[in-house]
């Protein structure tokens, strides 16, 4: 049994879903496993992992409507509030930076991708992507580790 760990660095400019699958692909070929267990594992609060369907570009377009809609960025008051309470206390970082992280909370940070072949064991449509929920670009950094042989 081997291991071997990596970090993929993916560079966003803003909320959006951003597919990494090819470089995780070349990585896993690289490291000349035939079997074994990926884990990726996202280093931040406000961003997450996903794998999602990769061949039609209104699925990603469409997810990132949702969550907007689910988790509104604006700080407006609540309904029945009294004036000057607001929806989210944590603005240190800006108006997007709560909403990130409850966007962080209803996806996941980690994932568990099963390798066969020297590739990730990805269905037909699927991808691996890095779910930015912040409205600024960043630079997001994502922990890989293979146990396989």
């Amino acid at each position: 049994m081997r291991q071997a760990q990596h970090e993929f660095v993916i560079e966003t400019r803003g909320q959006g879903l951003y597919e990494f699958t090819g470089e995780v692909q070349r990585w896993l070929r690289g490291e000349g496993m035939e079997a074994g267990l990926l884990t990726l594992f996202c280093r931040h609060t406000s961003a997450s992992l996903v794998i999602q369907e990769n061949a039609d570009s209104d699925v990603v377009r469409d997810l990132a409507a949702f969550f907007s809609r689910l988790v509104p960025e604006e700080n407006a008051p609540e309904d029945n509030a009294p004036e000057g309470d607001r929806l989210y206390r944590h603005t240190a970082e800006g108006p997007d930076d709560m909403p990130a992280h409850i966007r962080s909370v209803l996806t996941l940070v980690s994932l568990s991708i099963p390798v066969s072949g020297g590739r990730a064991a990805l269905g037909t449509w699927q991808g691996i992507y890095l779910f930015e929920h912040r409205s600024i670009p960043h630079s997001r950094r994502i922990a890989a580790h293979l146990l396989g042989e």
